[in-house]
């Protein structure tokens, strides 16, 4: 009797959440096409904005734009700079290419812990945020890293310069 009148609406109302979450569950980011890679012009303009973000919260930074292939396209570092952040900028932006997401989604499922763990196996991703997707016309065209600074302060930078195309 309890089964029939407690367990089994039980399962019906889980099932049925179940399919409402599927149903509003956002699109993945892998499922966004790779478009034409950036032009030269359009990366020194998504850097310049990354850089102005960062002198006007007296910031150094390095800030490194690639195509769709994680090839660096343009690159500039503020005097001043860390010399660890060359490298690590164009790892993030690498990592935001070649996954197709901004480098905190790895960040927030390594500090999940559990299976989130499994980020550390994936070779070129970056836990670390401030490395952002450059999307034009729903395709993603390249990414910008940034880094320099509290990795808060990079995803910043990284944002002002990759909507400097919108």
């Amino acid at each position: 009797m309890f089964v029939h009148l407690v367990v089994k609406p039980l399962c019906v109302l889980a099932f049925l959440c179940c399919v409402a979450y599927a149903q509003q569950a956002p699109t993945s980011f892998y499922l966004t096409p790779y478009g034409a890679p950036v032009s030269a012009e359009m990366a020194k303009r998504v850097a310049a904005a990354a850089l102005a973000e960062a002198h006007k919260n007296n910031w150094y930074m390095a800030v490194a734009v690639v195509d769709p292939h994680g090839d660096l396209v343009y690159y500039e570092k503020m005097d001043n700079t860390q010399l660890g952040s060359a490298k690590v900028s164009v790892d993030k932006a690498r990592s935001a290419a070649l996954f197709k997401r901004p480098t905190k989604a790895f960040q927030d499922a390594l500090a999940g812990g559990g299976a989130g763990l499994r980020v550390l196996g994936l070779e070129g991703a970056v836990p670390v945020e401030g490395g952002v997707p450059l999307i034009v016309g729903g395709k993603i065209i390249g990414a910008i890293g940034v880094s320099g600074d509290l990795s808060e302060h990079d995803a910043q930078c990284a944002k002002a310069g990759a909507d400097a195309l919108q």
